[in-house]
Protein backbone atom coordinates (compact mmCIF):
# COMPACT_ATOMS: atom_id res chain seq x y z
CA UNK A 1 0.00 0.00 0.00
CA UNK A 2 1.38 3.41 -0.96
CA UNK A 3 1.98 6.24 1.52
CA UNK A 4 -0.93 8.17 -0.03
CA UNK A 5 -3.29 5.18 0.39
CA UNK A 6 -2.13 4.75 3.99
CA UNK A 7 -2.86 8.41 4.67
CA UNK A 8 -6.33 8.13 3.13
CA UNK A 9 -7.12 5.06 5.22
CA UNK A 10 -5.98 6.83 8.41
CA UNK A 11 -8.05 9.90 7.57
CA UNK A 12 -11.09 7.68 7.03
CA UNK A 13 -10.56 5.94 10.36
CA UNK A 14 -10.23 9.28 12.13
CA UNK A 15 -13.43 10.51 10.45
CA UNK A 16 -15.33 7.45 11.75
CA UNK A 17 -13.99 8.03 15.25
CA UNK A 18 -15.06 11.66 15.14
CA UNK A 19 -18.56 10.55 14.20
CA UNK A 20 -18.57 8.26 17.24
CA UNK A 21 -17.31 11.16 19.33
CA UNK A 22 -20.32 13.23 18.25
CA UNK A 23 -22.65 10.32 18.93
CA UNK A 24 -21.29 9.98 22.49
CA UNK A 25 -22.08 13.64 23.11
CA UNK A 26 -25.59 13.11 21.71
CA UNK A 27 -26.00 10.29 24.24
CA UNK A 28 -25.04 12.67 27.06
CA UNK A 29 -21.55 11.24 27.56
CA UNK A 30 -18.51 13.43 28.17
CA UNK A 31 -15.91 11.73 25.90
CA UNK A 32 -12.96 13.28 27.77
CA UNK A 33 -12.07 13.77 31.38
CA UNK A 34 -14.39 11.27 33.06
CA UNK A 35 -13.59 10.46 36.70
CA UNK A 36 -13.36 6.88 37.94
CA UNK A 37 -11.88 5.59 41.20
CA UNK A 38 -10.20 2.21 40.83
CA UNK A 39 -9.69 -0.41 43.55
CA UNK A 40 -6.69 -2.11 41.95
CA UNK A 41 -4.40 -1.90 38.96
CA UNK A 42 -5.06 -4.45 36.22
CA UNK A 43 -1.80 -6.31 36.76
CA UNK A 44 -2.55 -6.62 40.49
CA UNK A 45 -6.01 -8.01 39.78
CA UNK A 46 -4.59 -10.55 37.35
CA UNK A 47 -1.64 -11.57 39.53
CA UNK A 48 -3.91 -12.37 42.49
CA UNK A 49 -6.90 -13.44 40.42
CA UNK A 50 -9.82 -15.19 42.13
CA UNK A 51 -13.31 -15.86 40.84
CA UNK A 52 -16.30 -14.05 42.31
CA UNK A 53 -14.37 -10.93 43.35
CA UNK A 54 -15.78 -7.42 42.88
CA UNK A 55 -13.48 -5.36 40.66
CA UNK A 56 -13.11 -1.69 39.73
CA UNK A 57 -10.40 -1.22 37.12
CA UNK A 58 -9.54 1.22 34.36
CA UNK A 59 -7.40 1.04 31.25
CA UNK A 60 -7.09 1.25 27.50
CA UNK A 61 -9.10 -1.02 25.19
CA UNK A 62 -6.45 -3.01 23.30
CA UNK A 63 -8.46 -5.85 21.72
CA UNK A 64 -12.13 -6.37 20.84
CA UNK A 65 -14.19 -9.36 19.72
CA UNK A 66 -17.74 -8.44 18.64
CA UNK A 67 -20.27 -11.28 19.00
CA UNK A 68 -23.45 -9.28 18.44
CA UNK A 69 -25.13 -8.74 21.79
CA UNK A 70 -22.02 -9.98 23.58
CA UNK A 71 -18.53 -8.52 23.44
CA UNK A 72 -15.17 -9.75 24.68
CA UNK A 73 -12.49 -7.07 24.92
CA UNK A 74 -9.10 -6.57 26.56
CA UNK A 75 -8.33 -3.67 28.87
CA UNK A 76 -4.69 -2.84 29.56
CA UNK A 77 -2.72 -0.61 31.89
CA UNK A 78 1.03 -0.01 31.81
CA UNK A 79 1.87 -3.32 33.51
CA UNK A 80 -0.83 -5.74 32.48
CA UNK A 81 -3.93 -6.82 30.56
CA UNK A 82 -7.19 -8.53 31.44
CA UNK A 83 -10.16 -9.73 29.41
CA UNK A 84 -13.63 -8.26 29.96
CA UNK A 85 -17.05 -9.60 28.96
CA UNK A 86 -20.00 -7.31 28.24
CA UNK A 87 -23.57 -8.40 27.47
CA UNK A 88 -26.36 -6.09 26.34
CA UNK A 89 -28.88 -7.53 28.84
CA UNK A 90 -26.50 -7.00 31.77
CA UNK A 91 -25.65 -3.35 31.10
CA UNK A 92 -28.93 -2.24 29.47
CA UNK A 93 -29.61 -0.87 26.00
CA UNK A 94 -28.52 2.69 26.84
CA UNK A 95 -25.04 1.68 28.02
CA UNK A 96 -24.78 -0.90 25.23
CA UNK A 97 -25.34 1.85 22.66
CA UNK A 98 -22.60 3.90 24.35
CA UNK A 99 -20.23 0.92 24.25
CA UNK A 100 -20.77 0.53 20.50
CA UNK A 101 -19.20 3.98 20.05
CA UNK A 102 -15.90 2.85 21.59
CA UNK A 103 -12.76 1.78 19.68
CA UNK A 104 -9.33 0.33 20.31
CA UNK A 105 -7.28 2.91 22.16
CA UNK A 106 -10.20 4.36 24.16
CA UNK A 107 -9.89 4.54 27.95
CA UNK A 108 -12.65 3.04 30.04
CA UNK A 109 -13.46 2.41 33.70
CA UNK A 110 -15.15 -0.90 34.52
CA UNK A 111 -17.04 -2.29 37.48
CA UNK A 112 -17.95 -5.97 37.62
CA UNK A 113 -17.22 -9.43 38.97
CA UNK A 114 -14.39 -11.78 38.08
CA UNK A 115 -14.80 -15.25 36.57
CA UNK A 116 -12.88 -17.76 34.47
CA UNK A 117 -14.07 -18.61 30.97
CA UNK A 118 -14.38 -22.21 29.76
CA UNK A 119 -10.80 -22.06 28.50
CA UNK A 120 -9.57 -20.70 31.84
CA UNK A 121 -9.08 -17.05 30.84
CA UNK A 122 -9.33 -14.61 33.79
CA UNK A 123 -12.19 -12.26 32.91
CA UNK A 124 -14.24 -9.43 34.39
CA UNK A 125 -18.00 -9.54 33.72
CA UNK A 126 -18.97 -5.91 33.11
CA UNK A 127 -21.91 -4.61 35.14
CA UNK A 128 -21.28 -0.93 34.39
CA UNK A 129 -18.61 1.21 32.74
CA UNK A 130 -17.51 4.83 32.43
CA UNK A 131 -16.04 6.40 29.29
CA UNK A 132 -12.82 8.11 30.36
CA UNK A 133 -11.26 9.25 27.08
CA UNK A 134 -12.02 8.81 23.40
CA UNK A 135 -9.06 8.10 21.11
CA UNK A 136 -9.32 9.87 17.75
CA UNK A 137 -6.39 8.09 16.13
CA UNK A 138 -6.00 4.34 15.52
CA UNK A 139 -3.41 2.35 17.44
CA UNK A 140 -0.35 0.88 15.67
CA UNK A 141 -0.83 -2.61 14.23
CA UNK A 142 -0.77 -4.93 17.26
CA UNK A 143 0.54 -7.89 15.22
CA UNK A 144 3.53 -6.11 13.69
CA UNK A 145 4.08 -3.53 16.40
CA UNK A 146 6.01 -0.36 15.73
CA UNK A 147 9.00 -1.51 13.67
CA UNK A 148 10.35 1.78 12.30
CA UNK A 149 13.21 2.78 14.62
CA UNK A 150 12.99 6.46 13.75
CA UNK A 151 9.31 6.56 14.77
CA UNK A 152 10.00 4.52 17.92
CA UNK A 153 12.62 7.00 19.17
CA UNK A 154 10.83 10.19 18.11
CA UNK A 155 7.35 9.09 19.27
CA UNK A 156 8.16 7.06 22.33
CA UNK A 157 4.52 7.01 23.44
CA UNK A 158 3.62 4.93 20.37
CA UNK A 159 6.50 2.59 21.13
CA UNK A 160 5.21 2.11 24.69
CA UNK A 161 1.69 1.31 23.43
CA UNK A 162 2.97 -1.23 20.90
CA UNK A 163 5.98 -2.94 22.43
CA UNK A 164 5.86 -4.79 25.73
CA UNK A 165 9.67 -4.99 25.75
CA UNK A 166 9.93 -1.19 25.80
CA UNK A 167 7.50 -0.99 28.72
CA UNK A 168 9.56 -3.57 30.61
CA UNK A 169 12.70 -1.47 30.14
CA UNK A 170 10.99 1.60 31.63
CA UNK A 171 9.79 -0.44 34.61
CA UNK A 172 13.22 -1.99 35.21
CA UNK A 173 14.88 1.42 35.04
CA UNK A 174 12.47 2.76 37.66
CA UNK A 175 13.23 -0.18 39.96
CA UNK A 176 16.98 0.28 39.49
CA UNK A 177 16.82 3.98 40.35
CA UNK A 178 14.71 3.25 43.44
CA UNK A 179 17.17 0.57 44.56
CA UNK A 180 20.13 2.96 44.18
CA UNK A 181 18.40 5.58 46.31
CA UNK A 182 17.43 3.06 49.01
CA UNK A 183 20.95 1.58 49.05
CA UNK A 184 22.55 4.97 49.72
CA UNK A 185 19.86 6.31 52.09
CA UNK A 186 20.05 3.13 54.18
CA UNK A 187 23.75 3.92 54.65
CA UNK A 188 23.23 7.46 55.87
CA UNK A 189 23.66 9.40 52.64
CA UNK A 190 21.52 12.51 52.10
CA UNK A 191 20.04 13.14 48.65
CA UNK A 192 20.42 16.70 47.37
CA UNK A 193 19.69 18.73 44.25
CA UNK A 194 22.38 21.13 43.06
CA UNK A 195 22.03 23.88 40.42
CA UNK A 196 21.66 22.83 36.79
CA UNK A 197 22.33 26.36 35.55
CA UNK A 198 25.89 27.34 36.42
CA UNK A 199 28.06 30.36 35.76
CA UNK A 200 31.12 28.14 35.31
CA UNK A 201 30.54 24.63 33.92
CA UNK A 202 32.98 22.33 35.67
CA UNK A 203 33.65 18.95 37.17
CA UNK A 204 34.39 17.33 33.80
CA UNK A 205 35.84 18.10 30.40
CA UNK A 206 32.91 18.50 28.00
CA UNK A 207 31.25 21.14 25.85
CA UNK A 208 28.29 22.74 27.66
CA UNK A 209 24.96 24.05 26.39
CA UNK A 210 24.96 27.83 26.67
CA UNK A 211 22.09 30.15 27.58
CA UNK A 212 21.50 33.68 28.90
CA UNK A 213 19.82 34.82 32.12
CA UNK A 214 17.83 37.93 31.19
CA UNK A 215 17.13 39.22 34.70
CA UNK A 216 20.80 39.00 35.72
CA UNK A 217 22.09 39.83 32.23
CA UNK A 218 24.75 37.13 32.35
CA UNK A 219 25.66 33.97 30.45
CA UNK A 220 24.89 30.63 32.08
CA UNK A 221 25.61 27.02 31.19
CA UNK A 222 23.71 23.78 31.63
CA UNK A 223 25.82 21.69 33.96
CA UNK A 224 28.01 18.95 32.57
CA UNK A 225 28.49 17.38 36.04
CA UNK A 226 27.27 18.06 39.61
CA UNK A 227 30.73 17.60 41.13
CA UNK A 228 31.72 21.16 42.10
CA UNK A 229 28.51 21.98 43.97
CA UNK A 230 28.59 18.62 45.75
CA UNK A 231 32.11 19.45 46.96
CA UNK A 232 30.82 22.76 48.34
CA UNK A 233 28.32 20.77 50.39
CA UNK A 234 31.23 18.72 51.76
CA UNK A 235 32.86 21.98 52.82
CA UNK A 236 29.58 22.88 54.54
CA UNK A 237 29.79 19.74 56.65
CA UNK A 238 27.51 17.38 54.70
CA UNK A 239 29.97 14.52 54.53
CA UNK A 240 27.65 11.90 53.02
CA UNK A 241 25.70 13.28 50.06
CA UNK A 242 24.56 12.03 46.69
CA UNK A 243 22.68 13.35 43.70
CA UNK A 244 20.85 11.32 41.07
CA UNK A 245 19.93 13.82 38.41
CA UNK A 246 20.35 15.17 34.89
CA UNK A 247 23.47 16.43 33.17
CA UNK A 248 23.87 17.99 29.72
CA UNK A 249 26.75 17.76 27.25
CA UNK A 250 26.61 19.47 23.87
CA UNK A 251 28.48 16.75 22.01
CA UNK A 252 27.79 13.77 19.76
CA UNK A 253 24.64 11.71 19.84
CA UNK A 254 24.08 7.98 19.34
CA UNK A 255 22.24 5.08 20.99
CA UNK A 256 25.00 5.01 23.61
CA UNK A 257 25.63 8.74 23.96
CA UNK A 258 22.83 11.17 24.73
CA UNK A 259 23.29 14.93 25.25
CA UNK A 260 20.91 14.71 28.24
CA UNK A 261 21.53 11.89 30.69
CA UNK A 262 21.24 10.84 34.33
CA UNK A 263 24.28 10.62 36.56
CA UNK A 264 24.78 9.37 40.11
Amino acid sequence: MSEEENKTTEEELIAVRREKLSRLRELGVNPFGGKFDIESDIYELRDSFKEGVRARIAGRITAHRDMGKSHFFDVSDFRGRIQCYLNAKEVGEEQFEIFKQLDLGDWIGIEGETFNTKVGEPTVKVESFTVLSKSLRPLPDKYHGLTDKETRYRQRYLDLISNEQSRDIFLKRSLMVREMREFLQDRGFIEVETPMLQDVPGGAAARPFETHHNALNMPLYMRIAPELFLKRLLVGGMTKVFELNRNFRNEGISRRHNPEFTML
